[in-house]
């Protein structure tokens, strides 16, 4: 199984709206693909910052190209994300695990 994880922070005024748009775009999106096996997401407030890491858990690399496509190593990205001013980590890392545990 492959854990593939994206980190990105919105000011803290768009947290709770971003809040919703990452649950309705990168969590729905990777729930709706075949061979995902969960998403879970965690935030943390610094400063002015809320901060998000999105965690979804893989059945192979198969199942993770068919989310991200062929440059996977790239973060998905939605047209409305600049509406909360995202800074988002344009990579993202995939890693083998055993098993899921919460965030």
């Amino acid at each position: 199984m492959l854990v593939r994880t994206w980190h990105g922070c919105v000011p803290l005024q768009y947290a709770e709206g971003f809040a919703r748009h990452l649950e309705m775009t990168g969590v729905e999106h990777a729930q709706r693909t075949a061979g995902n096996l969960g998403a879970a997401v965690r935030r943390e407030t610094q400063g002015e910052w809320e901060h998000f890491f999105l965690a979804t858990y893989w059945q192979d690399i198969a199942a993770v190209k068919a989310f991200a496509g062929e440059n996977y190593h790239v973060a998905v990205t939605y047209p409305d994300d600049e509406q909360f001013a995202l800074l988002s980590d344009p990579y993202v890392f995939q890693h083998e695990v055993q098993a899921i545990s919460p965030l």
